[in-house]
């Protein structure tokens, strides 16, 4: 029977698996860590998840999921000379609206499938040459970290993925290659870009943005399933079938491979706003779970980490409006509510499963679904007025951003 091995590095965690077949697997072994900045770091405790995960026994392929947007630049002997630099990383912030004014933000769009923002290569390079001249000057290749972690095992450079390589924002999505323009604004030689394949190298399968294994481990593979995934972030997302990319106003678009893309919008604040409530609001007390949905009054734009869909505005800010007297910790506390159901614990893990077990001409079986949930219509009035309360917040808070000039 044919089995492979997968790999799942996020930003939190990282975790491997031997999967059979038809994508059935076994207890993950799992390594945690604080954030995903120390490469070095993060590179030991994955090969000791490997290690465990592979327990001595025979595989046939190692297909990897990877934690997106990542920017690493090394020196010439593969050596890193910054941490990781990940979508977190808002210090590009001044150099995504000097570049925006350099280009056509929206035909950057139109080509890239990403827009000028943070998250992106683009808006890092900019500041790296900018903020870090010697740095800039010391870089022999830019890589994202799963190119070097995969470097570091094979013992050799390595090409990224369509999939990867389309999340940089400086991807061409049409013509599958580098984009000529960003790369002249921004001074990059091609040369420092690593080669852009599929192939496999030494049965390891080239590692592909997590987003996308999402949904190919929970079975959201067509138009008309969506999967809502909150590790980190938070993101929207579908995958389907296509010969063309078409970006949309608002949305990214990415290949997952040759014949299906992934399209979505995303938050900066899904796991992290949990964190940082449990941590700012450690004496709430009650309970959320008698609490009828809005009777706070209170309205909360959770942009703790800055913009990103639908707007991109990576200089916006959180806050919470109708605050009074009698507004509780615990009412705070309820705005950042979490609602979850899945039919597959370890999505993005089993989609890296997929995707090697499909290269090597098996057929798994689609990830389960999970349980539906079904709105109570008794609430929506309540939740259509909050709705339309926040989108009035939004709009004067986003409003009073000024496009960069």
């Amino acid at each position: 029977m044919t089995r492979v091995l997968a790999l799942d590095v996020g930003t939190s965690s990282v975790r491997a698996q031997l999967f059979d077949e038809d994508a059935q697997e076994r207890e993950p072994a799992q390594r945690k860590y604080a954030g995903e900045n120390d490469p070095a770091r993060v590179v030991v405790l994955a090969r000791e998840a490997l290690e465990e995960a592979i327990g001595g026994e025979e595989y046939d392929a190692v297909g990897a999921s990877c934690f997106g947007h990542s920017l690493l630049a090394l020196d010439e002997h593969g050596r890193p000379l910054t941490p990781v630099l990940g979508w977190r990383d808002t210090r590009s912030a001044d150099a995504a609206d000097w570049l925006s004014r350099r280009v056509d933000a929206n035909a950057v769009h139109a080509r890239t499938g990403c827009h000028i923002h943070t998250s992106y290569w683009p808006a890092k390079l900019a500041w790296l040459a900018s903020e870090q001249p010697d740095v800039w000057r010391s870089t022999h290749r830019l890589v994202s970290f799963c190119d070097f972690l995969y470097a570091d095992v094979l013992g050799r450079p390595v090409p990224v993925s369509t999939s990867m390589a389309s999340a940089t924002g400086l991807f061409d999505l049409h013509a599958r290659a580098w984009d000529q323009e960003l790369l002249e604004t921004l001074g990059v030689d091609p040369g420092r870009l690593p080669d852009v394949s599929d192939e496999a190298v030494d049965g390891w399968y080239p590692a592909l943005l997590d987003g996308a294994c999402s949904n190919l481990g929970a079975g959201c593979v067509t138009r008309d399933r969506a999967a809502l995934m909150i590790g980190t972030s938070g993101a929207f997302r579908t995958v389907y079938e296509t010969t063309q990319a078409h970006p949309r106003p608002g949305l990214f678009i990415h290949w997952v491979d040759d014949r299906r893309v992934v399209e979505g919008g995303s938050l900066s604040d899904g796991g992290s706003l949990l964190h940082w409530l449990d941590q700012t609001l450690k004496d709430a007390g009650g309970s959320l779970a008698d609490r009828d949905p809005d009777s706070h009054g209170l309205t909360f734009l959770a942009l703790l980490g800055g913009e990103r869909s639908p707007g991109w505005h990576q200089h916006a800010k959180g806050g919470v409006q109708g605050l009074t007297f009698r507004t509780t910790t615990l009412d705070i506390r309820q705005l950042g509510r979490p609602v979850t159901a899945s039919g597959v614990e370890e999505a993005s893990l089993r989609g890296a499963a997929i995707v090697a077990l499909e290269r090597l001409g098996k057929s798994p079986q689609a990830g389960a679904l999970g349980r539906v949930i079904e709105p109570r219509l008794d609430r929506a009035d309540a939740y259509r007025a909050a709705r339309e309360r926040h989108k009035r917040l939004y709009d004067a808070a986003i409003g009073s951003l000024k496009a960069p000039s």
